[in-house]
């Protein structure tokens, strides 16, 4: 049976990630919550797929509107920190991301895929996901897609904006 993440608190998780500079590092929930930032993560199947790189670039160059709402994006997918600086290194005009604007993380030992529900066992990469969290950890909001199918990011801005101005569960 799985379990009910909605209105719980998110699995915390740390990942090594490509910044948005192109240099290695990590992200985690927790800087998140220090920073009383809201989170946004995106789960997406793998680079140097033909899907991947629009939704992934429509996010990114939205990032200043995600931003004034307070938000982090992180983009996360099975693939190393290696792939990720590869691929965000080809042209948009190749079928890249052109570089991005929010980090992508490496879910190698599949944990994090697995804890919210996103992991597909048996090919070892992710559905495409999307999940808000709030400033004091609690996610709010889910909703998983095959991975052929993205994600609208006006609809996502709306979602987050409408959590923000919800209610004592979505305040901070």
């Amino acid at each position: 049976m799985t379990k009910r993440l909605i209105g719980n608190p998110a699995p915390r998780f740390e990942m090594k990630a490509v910044l948005p500079s192109r240099e290695f590092g990590t992200v985690s929930l927790e800087d998140n919550i220090r920073k009383h930032r809201w989170t946004v993560l995106i789960f997406y199947p793998m680079d140097f797929s033909l899907s991947s790189p629009a939704e992934l670039t429509a996010f990114s160059d939205r990032h200043v509107e995600f931003a004034e709402l307070n938000a982090e994006v992180i983009g996360i997918s099975t693939d190393t920190v290696h792939a990720h600086l590869a691929w965000v290194g080809i042209a948009r005009i190749n079928n890249g991301p052109g570089g991005l604007n929010f980090p992508l993380a490496s879910d190698r030992k599949l944990a994090v895929s697995r804890e919210y529900g996103m992991l597909i066992e048996e090919e070892g990469i992710t559905l495409r996901g999307l999940f808000i969290i709030s400033p004091a950890g609690d996610l709010l909001y889910q909703a998983a897609f095959r991975e052929d199918i993205g994600r609208d990011v006006d609809e996502t801005l709306r979602v987050l904006q409408g959590l923000q101005m919800g209610g004592r569960r979505a305040a901070n």
